[in-house]
Parts: structure tokens; sequence; C-alpha cells
């Protein structure tokens, strides 16, 4: 879901001296982290900025509502691009109803190999846009761990330069002259994990309907199908096995640039650059073990495969790609299960790479 959820999940920090400011307020149940960033990924090169990072309970009798959190997070990089976002989380009473949020400013010297899942990696194009994202989801609590919700989503991408004559004029690129969207979609959850940010047990299973109209403001007509399903299981000494299958499908002759299936980044298919492949479909499935070593220390090895496709038989008949990797963990919040990772990924071919950031992938 656009380019501001893998920039979210870009990176963080100083391993030991990243604690600027940290407070622990026991009587409202809320802690704050204020920590400098040095990050480093694929996509941005090394990275400059600050995070401020809030978790806390909506109410502090509630013994099943989860840590709510809402993050800060600037950055500047080497390679000049800018990225200010504001994510969160909140679990109401009870979780009664539960919202995720997210508002963000990119602004984004980025690559484009076209479209398809066997483009060569000498086809590489530079390019450049800024972008305006707003998302919303509240979803209300049937019962039995079951929810369903509403979604907004608002993309304004502007400011796109390309190389004219290349492969965003050769493929008629659909929004390569910039575009607005506003998606309205509807949700359906089951979430029995144990934990928000770092679960040990438990399954998320979640399906995201989202249509775009011109009737509704959007440059475009289309409708975007995104299922995730998570498993978490334990295992024996604290460890666990995290696995996850991920889809989009997209469906409409005019889907633009960035709301196409977009295969790799920090969190799935760690190793390729986020969006080596792009097309209207993607499909990943991934698992993690993650071990406790000592303390606030831990590790973790992983393995993935997935490929993108403008139809099913194309994913499937085509050679699907692969991604390996291991790292390791730092707890910034022992507490509330909150991480630093710093996780080393290597795909076929040419395709590797070192992600620091805040929080696990999946």
């Amino acid at each position: 879901m656009i380019l501001c959820k893998n920039i979210l999940s870009i990176t963080i920090s100083l391993l030991f001296s990243c604690f600027v400011f940290s407070q622990t307020d026991s009587v409202k149940n809320k802690s704050t982290l204020i920590l400098p960033l040095i990050t480093k990924s694929i996509e941005t090169d090394w990275s400059l900025g600050l995070a401020t990072v809030v978790t806390f309970k909506m109410s502090l009798k509630d013994s099943i509502a989860r840590t709510s959190n809402i993050e800060v997070i600037g950055l500047y990089s080497l390679k000049d691009q800018f990225v200010a976002v504001i994510n969160g989380n909140q679990y109401f009473k009870n979780e009664q109803f539960i919202l995720n949020e997210q508002i963000s400013y990119s602004s984004f010297p980025d690559k484009f190999w076209g479209l398809g899942n066997n483009t060569k990696a000498t086809a590489e194009e530079p390019y450049t846009f800024q972008q305006y994202f707003l998302f919303a989801h509240l979803m209300k609590n049937l019962g039995n761990h079951f929810f369903v919700g509403g979604i907004i989503e608002h993309q304004n991408v502007l400011a796109v330069n390309y190389i004219a004559g290349g492969l965003f004029d050769q493929q008629n690129i659909t929004g390569r002259n910039g575009y607005h969207t506003l998606g309205l979609g509807i949700s359906f959850t089951n979430d029995t994990r144990n934990h928000a940010f770092t679960p040990s047990r438990g399954r998320f299973a979640q399906l995201f309907l989202t249509g775009n109209n011109n009737s509704w403001g959007s440059s475009f007509n289309f409708f975007s199908l995104v299922a995730d399903y998570r498993q978490y299981i334990p295992i024996a000494n604290k460890s666990v096995l995290a696995l996850q299958a991920y889809s989009l499908n997209g469906f409409g002759d005019e889907i633009p640039l960035r709301n196409l299936g977009s295969l790799g980044g920090s969190n799935s298919m760690r190793g390729y650059y986020s969006g080596r492949y792009r097309d209207k479909n993607l499909f990943v499935v991934q698992s993690e073990y993650r071990l406790p070593i000592y303390k606030r220390i831990g590790a973790v090895a992983f393995g993935s495969i997935g490929n993108v496709g403008n139809n099913f038989a194309e994913i499937t008949n085509s050679e699907i790609k692969y991604s390996y990797g291991g790292g390791i963990r730092f707890a910034l919040n022992k507490k509330e299960k909150l991480n630093l990772r710093i996780d080393y990924g290597l795909g076929k071919g040419n395709n590797h790479g070192l992600y620091f950031q805040i929080g696990e992938a999946f």
C-alpha cells in the first residue's frame, strides 16, 4: 500500500546511543521515546532524521485492549529524499473499535525498471516525484476477534519527472504526469495476536477491497483487493516462527504506478529494491524464525518467495523470485516489545541490501 508504508519501514538508528529522550509514566501507562535517526536502506542510502514513538493505553482499567501507538518520523537522505510521516494504531476500550492511520509527505528520487516480472537490471531509469498520502481505517469489533471496517485512502502524486521517450512513455505508464486517487473501501479482519508490535502467538487475517472512481474524485477508475494472512507459532525457549502470505490484485485498465503491486522493500522480499518488479498483481510468501539471545538481544533468520504479473498465470508460470537473510534485534522498549531490527537480505542475482528499522517486518 504505497510508498509511505515502505518508507516507514526504512529505518532506525544509533543502536546503543539512540535515546535522546525516554520517559515512562506508569500512572498514565504511557511511554515516549525520542530517537535521532541514522538509517540506511537500498532505496535511501544513508539518511538522517528524528523519530518520536509514543505507546499508551486508551483506557487505564482495560485489560483486554492492546497497547496503542503513534509514531512521528522525519528523514532526509543523501539522495535528496525527504519523508515526513505520522503513523498510528489505536485500540479503544475492550477493542470495540480499532483505528489505523497514516499521514505523510514524500519528495523522492526513485528508480523504475518497467512493468512485468522479467525486467532487466540494465533497464533501470531514474525518476522523481512528490506525494501526499492519507490513510484511515476504522474497524468495529463483531465479537470472537472478528472485525468489519471502513477505509479511506487519498493519494496525490505530483511533480513527476522522468526521462522523456524512456520506459514511462514506451509503456504508456498510467499516472506518469501526476494524478490523485480517492479510495473508499471495506475490510474484514480476524485478529487473535497477543501483541501488536511483536506477536508471539495467534493469527492475523485481513481482506481489503478498495475502489477508486471518477465520480468521487479519483483520476482513474480501478479496484484493489488485498489479502494478508499471518500466523505466529511459539516454539521452544521463547522462540517464534512467523509466517505470512500476502497478495494484491488490481482490477481495471488504468491503475497508476504507485498503486500497482510492488515487489521488494524492508517488509517483504528483503534484498530487492522496493519496486524492482511492478505489475497489477503481486503474491509473496515469507517466513521468519525469531530467537531471543540475551536480555534485550535477539536474532532472526528469514526467507521469502514471490512474484508479480499482469494476471495469475503470469505469476505462476514465470520464474519465481526468492530472498533470504538474517538479522539481530534490540528491544528499545522491553515491556511493549518494541524492537530495533537490523536485517541483511539477499535475492536472486545482484539483489541485496541492509535495513535498519523499528518494528518487525510483519
